[in-house]
C-alpha cells in the first residue's frame, strides 16, 4: 500500500506541473483549451486520490494531525507532492 502511495504522489504531482505549467499557458497564449481538457480529468482523479490516500496512510505512516495537514496542503502547492515523497514516504 505504501508503494501505491508513493507512486500515486509522483504521478498527481506531475499532473499537476502539467497543468500548471504547460497545459494552462497554452490554453492562454492559443487559445486552444484541449491540453487543459485533457489533463484536466485526470488531474482531478488523482488529486481526490492523493487526499484519500493520504487520509487512510496517517496511521500506517504513524502522522500526527500536523503532520496529515502538511501532507493534505502539499498537494495544491507546485512541487509539493515531491517535498512529500522526499520528506515523509522514503
Amino acid at each position: 500500500m505504501k508503494k501505491t502511495f508513493r507512486i500515486l504522489t509522483l504521478l498527481e504531482g506531475t499532473s499537476y506541473i502539467l497543468l500548471l505549467f504547460i497545459a494552462s499557458p497554452i490554453k492562454y497564449y492559443t487559445g486552444n483549451d484541449a491540453m487543459v481538457k485533457a489533463l484536466g480529468m485526470p488531474h482531478g482523479l488523482l488529486f481526490m486520490a492523493y487526499i484519500i490516500m493520504a487520509i487512510v496512510m496517517k496511521s500506517d505512516y504513524k502522522w500526527n494531525i500536523s503532520t496529515t495537514l502538511l501532507v493534505l496542503l502539499a498537494s495544491i502547492i507546485p512541487f509539493g507532492t515531491f517535498w512529500v515523497d522526499k520528506k515523509y514516504l522514503r
